[in-house]
């Protein structure tokens, strides 16, 4: 367990810092962007299923990309691969909001603006995990890193909603995307301001393929690696896409509105939040124990969302949904990076990308299916009870480790 003082302890590397600076901005408008789109989503709909959609055709492109940018990244600089990354998010955001300003989005517009951000996704996720350890002077301190980037994910699902929420009934969604566009001017210029050691990546006279698939058999072989890869994968099928329904909650389930929607969004940050300063804080815990019982959490405050009626104990639910999924991901990421090897790191954070994300298109297809079938709240309980399955072949398995 470590001090105050050591909760903070990775912001004392310069790179990180300015990561961290650039970051804490471009998060925010992230997450305005992802509520307004939701909202924007289900003004146009009406579906729960479209919600599904939207989410799946961001996601899929992931799901065939992401193992080949891995093998891709361990060739290139990341620094500059990430540069362009986010110049192209911001241009996807701009576009979106010139789009809904002018009055002529539609369903279809929002579903080629999503793939085309889940194509750029598939490198700038692997790249931003796969850099994190370079912006270290010690890579004791990557545990803490990966903790406090997750808080500052988690404190711009807190404050972003809640701006994006109240931003939506006086203004519309345009203003939203548009706000996330200019955003991520921070962190391009952030990443100009850092001082890199230079990265001498060895000429691999293998082709993509082969190295694709050594990174594959190498995540495999590995058996926790292999472990956690397939929880993950697990979790992005069954937990995940309740944050895809949360517009169908607020306004079905609570009979609420955009506000309803910025609320329960941002008690999963509240609750996120507290989780990532928790692993920042308790970063010597045995993660091996430590994540199967996130994960029955998960499972658990999932279920309780799903029987909620009322306002106040979604909120209360779905922040320890938040709490207990952050839990899982920083305690996944790190037992990944520490047990991956530097020439293999790119692909094995491919690999985390794959699972949490490459999954998730389906997930949110069947449970959107399944929630316009038998309702929102049964489709999101069903997840909870699925995902404490999960938790329990976790546990049975590193414990067998």
């Amino acid at each position: 367990m470590g001090s105050m003082r050591g909760l903070f302890r990775s912001l004392r590397h310069r790179n990180f810092r300015l990561f961290f600076m650039g970051q804490s901005v471009s998060l925010t408008g992230f997450w305005m962007q992802k509520v307004a789109t939701g909202w924007l989503v289900y003004r146009l709909t009406d579906s729960p299923m479209a919600l599904g959609t939207v989410d799946f055709a961001g996601s899929i492109p992931m799901l065939f990309l992401t193992p080949f940018t891995g093998a891709v990244l361990d060739r290139l600089d990341l620094r500059r691969t990430l540069f362009v990354c986010q110049a192209l998010c911001a241009l996807q955001a701009l576009a979106l909001g010139i789009l809904t300003l002018a009055g002529v989005i539609s369903f279809w517009h929002v579903v080629l603006l999503s793939a085309a951000m889940g194509v750029i996704n598939s490198f700038e996720m692997p790249t931003r995990h796969s850099m994190v350890p370079q912006l270290l002077d010690n890579r004791d301190d990557l545990g803490n890193a990966l903790a406090l980037n997750s808080s500052l994910f988690n404190l711009a699902r807190l404050v972003g909603p809640s701006v994006a929420g109240f931003a939506i009934a006086k203004l519309g969604e345009g203003i939203c995307f548009l706000a996330n566009g200019v955003s991520y001017l921070a962190t391009l210029k952030a990443l100009t301001m850092m001082n890199l050691p230079r990265v001498d990546r060895p000429a691999s006279r293998s082709s993509t393929l082969d190295d694709l698939l050594a990174g594959w058999r190498y995540g495999m072989e590995n058996r926790t690696i292999r472990s956690v890869l397939l929880t993950l994968s697990a979790l992005s099928f069954f937990a995940f896409p309740y944050l895809v329904m949360l517009p169908a909650v607020a306004r079905d389930v609570l009979r609420g509105d955009s506000v309803t929607l910025g609320l329960l969004t941002s008690a999963t940050g509240v609750g996120g939040l507290t989780g990532a300063l928790f692993m920042a804080w308790a970063s010597g815990m045995d993660l091996k124990r430590l994540l199967p019982t996130a994960v029955l959490a998960f499972g658990l405050s999932l279920t309780a969302f799903g029987a909620s009626r009322v306002t106040g104990l979604s909120m209360i639910s779905v922040a320890c949904a938040g709490f207990s999924m952050v839990m899982c991901l920083i305690g996944s990421n790190t037992l990944l990076q520490l047990n991956a090897e530097d020439s293999k790191r790119s692909r094995v954070m491919s690999l985390y990308i794959l699972a949490v994300m490459g999954m998730g298109p389906f997930g949110s297809l069947i449970i959107g299916g399944l929630s316009k079938a038998l309702g929102v709240s049964m489709g999101i309980a069903l997840g909870g009870v699925l995902t404490l399955l999960s938790g329990g072949l976790l546990m049975t398995s590193l414990r067998n480790r």
